[in-house]
């Protein structure tokens, strides 16, 4: 890809020239303000070769910038070598991020383009503040990528459906009554849901717009009156579908109508808008007689908290998950025993048949990353046929896979000895196990926020000079998006929200360490948000541990764990042993039994020694 990526910005440049545009942002978005997006919205990796999941691309007339974090780094400058694209390094000290690099760089007269589509209503605010400043001026009617784009891969097509009653516990009717009750509190008569994942959970429909995010291309207007309308490609509907939205008071419109929808709203209206997951172009529709009530959407924080029916259906999905992972490392450790060559791609294979054999099972939460060695450290590798590595009799494998099932979505990460392994890698494995476990342990009160949790999982790493550059965890859905909000666990941010933990919220617990060039290390667990107890100082809450898989402990330097660490590690493995056993038979079984077998116990896997 990147030997055309010149060729394709000296297309963007001469559409820039023609239409007096002298610098173009090209965000990594869509119309839903989405993590992940849809082929045909992918402008920011076609224009510069980096296609991970995080960046934001700047291109002006004799340079182009790509931002992006430290997820990414590496991987940046691999994939931008040769484009004509530098790599700008997001909290970096002393590096401006894209919009103060923005304001500093343009002056009075330019003007900067960026698709309105691609645009969120907040950042469109923030960045007519900025260039106000500086006297440049703002165009978002003019999508010059979109003008160059050849080939622009087309909207996609697939068909919404039913989440499957069996695994539903609330209607549509009673979910929108909800949310009328919250427009109610903000005084709001229209609400306007652009995102994606609300929309599904509102109406419990699912689809696959989204690669691994079981969503479909949509927008969504409710009023007061017990009237909504759902604006989607039509083609994607059943009628039998149509009818049943119908009944339960929502209407189907075509999804490019929603604009004309807005533009009707009469004057004195309040319409609910959340700013960060609306696009500039759709809200540019709303009429300026009508209210805008800038608000999160109330339905980020409902879907949030999972019911003890939907949680009782994740204990079950994890079980199986768990099931299918005990049997695809055991089939890795066979073929590896045996000889059989085998590559970071075949571990992706392996995951693929046992995960799709299960009850369920829908399709993979996202790209299964499985890195050997010093691919570990790039934290959002994924490797291909063209570029993989294969494995060896020796060093540390990382997988982090997920499943899309019916009764929810499961994350997770654990690190495997495939042989000798060194003491920097066990020292470092340990470490990290250290602080997922303080983090897994943790007691809070009601309104602590994962911001001021984050610590306990670095604690561990920092005392030995060592940190990691992502966040420790993040919401899942419940058959949805495996990266949900509102809440996370990460380092505050200033003006960051602090969002409260509340009891049903899942969220992972995923600490690391990367090293480039020579070992990545990330132990990852889904938790729940549980009570804990009362006191004289209030309602206190812990997490609930739902990912069943046993660690490999070949990977442990147990005299670096503390007496709290080696209990919690042997009550888990007990956890995870009674859980699955009955699951599994013969081979799958022993395997199971042996890498749950207490910590201390004797002839327990030792590391193998090597400095």
């Amino acid at each position: 890809m990147t030997s055309t990526i010149p060729a394709r910005l000296t297309a963007l440049r001469a559409a820039m020239h023609q239409h007096g545009v002298s610098t173009v942002l090209i965000p990594t978005a869509d119309p839903h303000l989405s993590e992940y997006l849809p082929a045909h919205w992918q402008a920011r990796a076609w224009f510069s070769g980096f296609d991970g999941s995080a960046g934001t691309l700047v291109v002006t007339p004799t340079a182009a910038y790509l931002w992006t974090d430290s997820r990414y780094f590496a991987q940046a400058e691999q994939q931008l070598a040769g484009s004509g694209v530098a790599l700008m390094k997001l909290r970096v000290p002393h590096a401006p991020e894209h919009l103060a690099w923005l304001q500093q760089h343009l002056h009075a007269g330019d003007t900067l383009a960026v698709a309105g589509d691609s645009l969120s209503l907040a950042t469109q605010q923030r960045l007519h503040q900025d260039l106000d400043a500086c006297g440049a001026a703002l165009r978002i009617d003019l999508d010059l990528p979109g003008l160059v784009w050849a080939d622009r891969p087309a909207l996609p097509t697939a068909p919404v459906t039913v989440h499957a009653p069996a695994y539903v516990d609330v209607s549509r009717v009673d979910k929108l009554a909800r949310l009328r009750r919250a427009m109610h509190s903000h005084g709001a008569g229209q609400h306007l849901l652009s995102s994606l994942d609300d929309i599904a959970w509102l109406l419990n429909l699912r689809g696959s717009d989204v690669e691994c995010n079981p969503v479909f291309l949509a927008h969504l207007l409710v009023s007061a009156n017990q009237h909504a309308t759902l604006f989607v490609d039509y083609g994607k509907l059943s009628d039998a579908l149509v009818a049943a939205l119908a009944i339960d008071g929502v209407d189907v419109a075509q999804y490019a109508a929603v604009a004309a929808a807005l533009a009707a709203l009469p004057p004195g209206e309040a319409i609910l808008l959340d700013s960060a997951h609306v696009a500039s172009a759709i809200a540019a529709a709303i009429p300026v007689g009508v209210t805008r009530i800038d608000a999160a959407n109330p339905s980020t924080a409902f879907k949030a908290a999972k019911s003890t029916a939907e949680l009782d259906h994740i204990r079950d999905v994890m079980r199986r998950d768990g099931v299918a992972l005990v049997r695809a490392f055991r089939r890795l450790e066979q073929r590896l025993a045996a000889g059989v060559v085998t590559t970071e791609v075949d571990v992706d294979t392996l995951l693929h048949e046992e995960r799709s054999a299960q009850p369920g099972w829908v399709g993979e939460s996202f790209a299964t990353i499985a890195g050997y060695q010093a691919n570990a450290a790039l934290p959002h590798y994924r490797a291909t046929p063209e570029h993989h590595r294969t494995l060896q009799a020796s060093g540390l494998l990382l997988i982090d896979s997920g499943g899309q099932y019916l009764g929810g979505t499961t994350d997770i990460t654990r690190v495997l000895a495939l042989g000798e392994t060194t003491s920097e890698q066990r020292r470092d494995c340990t470490l990290v196990l250290k602080g997922m476990i303080a983090l897994s342990r943790a007691r809070f009160p009601q309104g602590a926020s994962g911001p001021q949790l984050d610590a306990l999982a670095r604690a561990p790493l920092w005392a030995c000079g060592l940190d990691y550059g992502h966040g420790t965890g993040h919401g899942v859905g419940y058959f949805l998006n495996v990266h949900e909000g509102p809440h996370g666990i990460r380092p505050p941010l200033p003006g960051g929200a602090l969002v409260p933990l509340q009891i049903g919220m899942i969220t992972s617990i995923e600490p690391g360490v990367y090293k480039p060039g020579r070992h990545g290390i990330r132990h990852e667990n889904l938790a729940v948000v549980a009570a804990a107890e009362n006191t004289e100082f209030g309602e206190f809450l812990a997490f609930e541990t739902l990912t069943l898989c046993p660690f490999d402990r070949r990977t442990l330097e147990p005299g670096l764990l503390g007496p709290d660490d080696r209990a919690w590690l042997d009550d888990y493995h007990a956890l995870v042993r009674a859980a699955l056993s009955p699951l599994l038979e013969g081979v799958d079984l022993v395997w199971l039994e042996r890498h749950c077998a207490p910590l201390s116990a004797p002839g327990r896997e030792k590391p193998q020694e090597q400095p």
